[in-house]
């Protein structure tokens, strides 16, 4: 029987690109001029970040390989906690969520290193020559 988790990724991933398309909508239509730039950037920034990390944890699901299903679910995550309170900030939002919007970026950096390490040892070894 196959891993679930790789299918299970690649939804997720597809509903936060879903969310990042939504958001950005909304950011560019129907917050202009009801937040002040400050808002405005807050939102962006959390726009710009969630959508590649949701391309990437599809991604990491299409490839099937367990191995990646913990670092696409520290990038979901981080990216949710990143995109989600700078979302909440831009809405009014207590300005203390500023200090759990780095958590989230914490999040997205492991999931990265993550991917690297795995990917690294997953590589097959590069022989030199012999001369």
């Amino acid at each position: 029987m196959s891993d679930p988790g790789p299918s299970r990724l690649v939804l997720l991933g597809a509903g936060l690109a879903g969310v990042a398309v939504a958001l950005g909508a909304f950011g560019s239509h129907g917050l202009k001029g009801r937040v002040d730039a400050e808002a405005l950037g807050w939102w962006q920034t959390g726009v710009q970040y969630l959508l590649p990390h949701a391309v990437a944890v599809m991604a990491l699901g299409l490839t099937g390989r367990p191995a990646l299903r913990l670092p696409g679910l520290l990038l979901a995550g981080g990216s949710v906690v990143f995109a989600g309170t700078l979302a909440a900030m831009a809405l009014g939002g207590p300005r203390w969520l500023g200090a759990v919007t780095p958590l989230g970026g914490l999040l997205m950096i492991a999931g990265w290193a993550l991917l690297a390490w795995r990917g690294a040892a997953a590589a097959p070894e590069t022989r030199q020559p012999s001369a």
